[in-house]
């Protein structure tokens, strides 16, 4: 008789999470029924399935804040993936929460990041009939585009955090909740995604000499500290002390370090993401992404692959999800392949 290991484990997540946690046997379910693991815990497969999918090996190449960056302690998508499942993991365990939930949600939540950033996000969405959204690409990523059409089957709990990951520029903890994700788990990735960009990218913002600590807003210093791992320590403290004095079942944060949050989020986006420095390059980019798209509506060439398990689908929407599946570094190669003179050589 083989040992159900993975029954053991579930029985203990039971006795020792928090009743607001989500347990792994209490999922609905995956969209396509199959064999349960004997090892492995339904959440600890999805994020093992993440891991090991290509679009995740290929977030190493695509732009978090700065294009294409050739200095090795740059930000990417992977790097600023694998820093929020660290931040939730940290946020999760003292509340008792679902860390492998956490980290499947938190590992997979910008697989639909297209090259060059928010800057190859806003053409696609212009150029798409219905736009395009990051957050929807990653579950159609998950669902449908990984395995050549097979998807990853994923939990309905991950698939929900995904989707809903994203904030923009909104309030950071919400009154209304219907945005939100169902679990708790999927809260607290939404929330560390926010506490690992906004230090992260004023942290490469200093890196590339386009700010300097001096330049931060002093109270947002005097509250949150004045160096990186200060600010991220400050953040994450305050919001599991408050989540805890709430009761543990919604995510809380005092109001002078919420206020802080924001104030630094405005920062960033006056001064760092807004800045001719950064932001003429990303305007270069979205004429390459426009002149790959209107290509490519034209020509077959370079995604066979892709046409061939998903026939059905329409043109528009199959040439958009070449695009948004490119690194910065393909896209620039194939741009330059295709719209480039070629010297004339004579054998």
């Amino acid at each position: 008789m083989i040992h159900n290991f993975r029954l053991e484990m579930e029985e203990r997540e039971a006795r020792q999470l928090s009743p607001h946690a989500c347990l792994n046997r209490d999922s609905k379910g995956r969209p396509r029924q199959e064999m349960e693991c004997e090892i492995r815990m339904p959440f600890q497969r999805d994020r093992d399935r993440i891991i090991h999918s290509k679009t995740f090996r290929r977030l190493k190449h695509k732009t978090q804040v700065f294009l294409s960056p050739t200095g090795d302690h740059y930000r990417t998508r992977l790097t600023h993936a694998l820093e929020v499942a660290q931040i939730a993991r940290t946020i999760g365990a003292p509340l008792r929460l679902n860390e492998s939930l956490i980290e499947a949600i938190a590992l997979g939540h910008d697989l639909g990041h297209t090259p060059f950033g928010h800057a190859g996000e806003d053409v696609l969405d212009k150029l798409l009939p219905g736009g395009f959204k990051h957050y929807e690409q990653s579950l159609r990523v998950v669902d449908l585009l990984e395995k050549k059409g097979a998807g990853l089957n994923l939990s309905h709990e991950v698939r929900d955090g995904i989707v809903k990951h994203s904030k923009g520029r909104r309030e950071i903890l919400p009154d209304d909740l219907d945005d939100l994700p169902q679990t708790l788990e999927g809260q607290v990735v939404r929330l560390a995604d926010i506490i690992a960009y906004v230090n992260h990218d004023l942290d490469d913002a200093q890196r590339a000499g386009v700010i300097r600590e001096e330049d931060l807003p002093a109270h947002c210093r005097r509250i949150l500290g004045d160096n990186h791992a200060g600010r991220i320590g400050a953040m994450v403290k305050d919001l599991i002390i408050s989540t805890t004095a709430n009761g543990g079942g919604r995510l809380a944060m005092s109001g002078r370090v919420l206020t802080a949050i924001g104030d630094l989020r405005a920062f960033l986006y006056e001064n760092v993401y807004e800045v001719h420095r950064v932001h003429d390059d990303f305007i270069k980019s979205m004429k390459i992404l426009r002149e790959l798209y209107e290509y490519f509506l034209d020509h077959d060439d370079h995604w066979e692959e892709l046409i061939a398990y998903d026939a059905d689908t329409a043109r528009d929407r199959k040439v958009c999800d070449f695009i948004a599946g490119m690194t910065d570094r393909y896209a620039l190669d194939l741009y330059t392949e295709i719209f480039f003179p070629k010297p004339w050589s004579v054998l």
